[in-house]
């Protein structure tokens, strides 16, 4: 099984101080968005600055489209699948984390229903973000992940079926373009990847992923 995985993409060794310091690091990278997620949620917009009520971050990072990016960027970029799953789980422990406790200890409510969704997604995320790592290596299994995931983002950034398109919103159509740009390999894989995604992202337009979040 492991020369099976090598021969899709083959993992980099690196230092443990290395190992330590980028986990480090994106851990407290999702405390910081957690914590500025919350607080755009609970600030109204015409108090915000100008650019940001344009750009209505409040609602874009209440959104999955962001998340599964990130995710997947931090996925993609680890030098291992389990470095993966680690970074990916450290990303959202923060993130989820800070967000809620914001909400508990400051805001003064405590939604959990809500909570044990993203909990939940907490805690598969490195199963998934380990799988995901393998998007960025070779052949049609490499192919078939980076096609789900860009499914997944198109979903976010576009709404249409046999008679419709529209996109939905301006900020995750720049996800829906990033994600192109970090998935690509070649022009031949690229193709490939977008004609099977958005195949993929018609056959379950009527399908609610996620708790209806996607």
């Amino acid at each position: 099984m492991k020369n099976f995985l090598n021969e899709i993409r083959r993992p980099i060794n690196i230092p443990i101080s290395r190992k330590f310091l980028y986990s480090t690091l994106i851990f407290i990278a999702g405390v910081i968005l957690g914590v500025i997620s919350k607080v755009l949620d609970e600030t109204a917009s015409n108090l915000l600055p100008y650019f940001l009520e344009v750009l209505d971050l409040s609602n874009f990072f209440s959104r999955m489209g962001v998340w599964i990016f990130l995710a997947m960027l931090i996925s993609a970029y680890s030098k291992s699948p389990v470095r993966s799953a680690i970074n990916v789980f450290l990303f959202f422990v923060g993130m989820v984390g800070s967000y809620y406790l914001y909400t508990i200890m400051i805001a003064g409510f405590f939604p959990k229903s809500y909570m044990m969704i993203w909990i939940i997604m907490t805690v598969i995320s490195p199963f998934l973000a380990f799988v995901c790592w393998y998007a960025k290596g070779k052949g049609i299994i490499a192919i078939c992940i980076s096609s789900i995931i860009f499914m997944l983002i198109s979903r976010q950034a576009f709404g249409f079926g046999v008679w419709y398109f529209y996109i939905k919103y301006n900020l995750e159509l720049l996800l829906w373009i990033a994600t192109i740009f970090v998935l690509y390999q070649s022009p031949k894989q690229i193709i490939k990847m977008v004609t099977i995604g958005l195949i993929l992202r018609l056959l379950t337009a009527e399908i609610n992923l996620f708790w209806g979040m996607l």
